[in-house]
């Protein structure tokens, strides 16, 4: 029997929304901590493209962090195998920004999905493309099959002058070797990536590729390879919640990426994605109402990888 994807969703929103909002809007990056911090919405998008929503699901926000699932897919896809000798793909059990890893790890970020692994990304994004900020916001406006798409410019300037650790991080790593190109370029190309702006209706579409065996599901267009896929979804099992992804599985169990924009896009493989956007964060940098939303949600369905 299908599931009523839309009465589950309703009703989980409608509890949630009643309920203590706790954590708080970040607010060492100025742009995001002006949000509305009670923002909420929800949007499923199955592989059929049928679409269910509740809450603030088509207005648009920032991404962060879950746009490095876009340039890791980008940049895997050019690379192949060659990629993982830049870049591990072990969970980090540390800060999302931590510099002490790296020099324990001489300068081999612990995966993708951290900072240090996602400038090592960038640096890649430099190396093959000739103008990587305009190929990528192609590729991404592919996926949803829609052109409005961009960067927030006042995030990325907004990134940029709170880039220090980062910064630290990239001029590390140059040192050993895994930063070919200017820190400053990698740097300034990071924020961009992380300024990328979509909707939960847009996320949870351009996801489906990681659901449907890395094919479009609308136009059958192959995005990647099944087996690389497979690989993407275990380091987003994996690494998708910096140091809180043990917990996401235990309670979720779907491969998903966090934002501290507040967002969270969550993969049921052969079935649907599912994005939830909340701006107020528990400790660990993910959005409080996120989190619950699709524990509650799969607990409901008994949909999960497990």
């Amino acid at each position: 029997m299908k599931l009523d994807y839309q009465n589950i969703i309703s009703k989980i929103y409608a509890d949630l929304i009643g309920k203590e909002n706790l954590g708080k809007v970040p607010d060492y990056i100025p742009e995001l901590a002006c949000i509305d911090e009670n923002k909420f919405g929800v949007n499923l998008t199955d592989l059929e493209h049928n679409s269910f929503g509740a809450g603030d699901f088509k207005q648009k926000f920032s991404i962060q962090s879950i746009s490095k699932v876009f340039a890791l897919s980008f940049v895997y896809e050019k690379l192949e195998e060659k990629l993982w000798e830049r870049v591990d793909v072990e969970p980090s059990g540390n800060a999302f920004n931590s510099l002490v890893q790296l020099e324990a790890d001489n300068g081999i970020p612990r995966n993708p999905f951290i900072n240090a692994g996602a400038l090592v990304i960038c640096d890649v994004l430099l190396e093959i493309c000739e103008n990587p900020k305009d190929e990528l916001l192609t590729f991404i406006r592919n996926l949803t099959e829609e052109d409005d798409v961009f960067f927030n410019e006042k995030v990325a300037a907004s990134e940029m002058q709170n880039s220090f650790r980062n910064a630290g991080m990239c001029n590390y790593m140059k040192s050993f070797g895994n930063i070919k190109n200017k820190p400053e370029a990698v740097i300034e190309l990071y924020c961009h990536l992380c300024s990328i702006e979509m909707t939960c209706k847009q996320l949870s579409k351009s996801f489906l590729y990681l659901a449907n065996e890395g094919k479009e599901p609308s136009t059958k267009k192959q995005i990647l390879s099944s087996s690389k896929v497979k690989r993407i979804n275990a380091i987003l099992l994996t690494c998708g919640f910096y140091d809180e992804s043990g917990e996401f599985s235990f309670l979720v169990g779907l491969p998903g990426k966090s934002g501290v924009g507040g967002g969270i896009i969550a993969i049921y493989p052969q079935h649907y994605c599912i994005a939830v956007w909340s701006p107020k964060l528990n400790l660990k940098g993910n959005s409080y109402r996120g989190m619950k939303f699709l524990e509650e949600f799969t607990t409901q369905t008994g949909e999960s990888i497990f």
